[in-house]
């Protein structure tokens, strides 16, 4: 029995020793395991490692295992996986001894440079090397950044070629037609009288130039005709007077007096006929000076008329002006005898040609538009005032350096592009940009017709673009 509780003592004791050392040292001995297996592993199929590089940056080359820049692990390229890589300078970086680094710096204090690999004394990040290679050329514009093919791809840069070519654009607006106002004629007398008879006694009525109006009996007019058949016996009698005042005297009376009804109106075959009878007529009849529609008409029978009565209105509608609308920022694209094309709805399908004949110098303070003046012809009288109408302005800006509007990037003081040159680099390049329409834009200056710019992916290439120029300039 106690030989029993011996033994089961001694087993007791090798079993809590067996307990401490596995727990001192048995985390020691499962990594010694383990580096045991994994070196039994790597000798039956090591693989080399050529370098390390950044996988956001594969020119970023490495001789050991870190982070990059950008806090991402380096990736590192194996013997038989650069064997198997496509051998493009773009696509797969050649190897680190290929690659002459110039120096080594800090990341982020690019100022501090370096003979050797190393970390940075303040942050403790791994030096990057600076390679030969990855200087731009010095005739290139600060900012130009050199992007492998894979990172292009992978931020999804699209490129276009800048051609030169016919810009033109559609400016649509509404107008409403109005008269002619240099064909407007108001009707008045030079006499006072009253109405007789009218002949044109409605608005609306077509007039031919030289139609009666009405006829007018006025005490003047009869008093004059009368003084000038007076005259005309006067001169009759003593036009061969062997006196030269008395001859003159009676001339001078009968061209007076003739002179005096040429100026009331009266025509000249009425003259004619106030010789041929030798009688004065009691009422005059006046005819029309100009040919158009009655717009306004207060001559009526029987009415008492003076100069200051205003008999007709008349308006010559064989052409018409529409007022167009505009917007102020428009205005300078819209030119005196450029064409316009008009369409009502009225007459579907048809369309009328005019000239834009005057832009008017005010601006709407509500609608912030400009009037422009646009004449069309209207031999048939088909357009008439105060119709809308939809009007159509066509705007060449000429010949000119055109480009996607995508491609331009507008900080707000300077606009700029990236111009594309071989093996990666892009180049900023400032511009002047013109007119804007279509999802084009029109280069005033800066580009030449066949250079390569950006178009997709150029807000990346900025930011690379200003990273870089930051980093320069801290160099410096």
């Amino acid at each position: 029995m106690s030989n029993n509780r011996k033994i089961f003592r001694v087993l007791a004791l090798v079993l809590a020793a067996a307990a401490t050392i596995g727990v001192l040292y048995g985390g020691n001995l499962l990594a010694t395991f383990q580096h045991n297996r994994s070196g039994q592993q790597a000798t039956g199929g090591e693989r080399k490692v050529l370098y390390w590089y950044d996988a956001m940056n594969p020119q970023h080359h490495y001789d050991k295992p870190g982070k990059a820049p950008d806090g991402m692990d380096l990736v590192p390229m194996y013997a038989d996986q650069f064997a198997r890589a496509p051998q493009s300078t773009s696509a797969a970086p050649p190897p680190r001894g290929q690659r002459k680094v110039l120096y080594w710096y800090d990341p982020m204090h690019p100022q501090y440079k370096a003979d050797k690999p190393g970390t940075a004394p303040d942050c403790g990040m791994d030096l990057v090397p600076k390679y030969a290679d990855e200087d731009a050329d010095p005739n290139m514009a600060a900012g130009t950044v050199k992007i492998a093919a894979d990172k292009q791809q992978l931020i999804g840069v699209r490129t276009a070629t800048v051609k030169r070519g016919a810009l033109l654009r559609s400016l649509r607006t509404t107008g409403q037609l109005t008269a002619d106002e240099t064909k407007i004629a108001h009707v008045h007398v030079k006499i006072s009288g009253f109405i007789d008879k009218v002949f044109v006694d409605y608005v609306g009525q077509l007039v031919k130039k030289g139609q009666p109006l009405f006829t007018i009996y006025s005490p003047d007019l009869v008093a004059t005709q009368e003084e000038y058949l007076i005259a005309k016996r006067g001169e009759k009698a003593l036009g061969g007077s062997q006196f030269p005042e008395v001859s003159q005297g009676s001339q001078s009376l009968l061209r007076s007096a003739r002179e005096r009804l040429k100026l009331w109106d009266i025509s000249e075959d009425q003259i004619h006929k106030l010789d041929a009878t030798g009688e004065v007529s009691r009422t005059l009849t006046f005819y029309s000076p100009v040919a158009g529609f009655v717009m306004d008409r207060k001559a009526f029978p029987q009415t008492a008329v003076n100069p200051d009565t205003e008999l007709y209105t008349m308006a010559d509608l064989s052409t018409i002006w529409v007022n167009a609308d505009v917007y102020e920022y428009e205005v300078p694209f819209v030119k005196v005898g450029q064409t316009a094309q008009m369409q009502l709805s009225y007459y579907p399908g048809k369309a009328y040609i005019g000239r834009v004949s005057f832009i008017y110098p005010t601006v709407d303070p509500v609608a912030r538009t400009v009037k422009v003046r646009i004449e069309f012809p209207n031999p048939k009288f088909e357009l008439k005032p105060q119709m809308f109408a939809n009007v159509e302005l066509k705007i060449n800006y000429g010949n000119q350096i055109v480009v996607p509007q995508e491609a331009v990037l507008d900080s707000g003081n300077r606009q700029y592009v990236f111009v594309a040159h071989g093996g990666g680099t892009f180049e900023p390049r400032m511009v002047q940009i013109g007119a804007k329409l279509d999802g084009k834009a029109a280069v005033l200056s800066g580009l030449k017709p066949g250079e390569t710019i950006v178009t997709s992916g150029n807000f990346l290439i900025d930011s690379e673009s200003r990273l870089k120029s930051a980093m320069d300039e801290m160099k410096h």
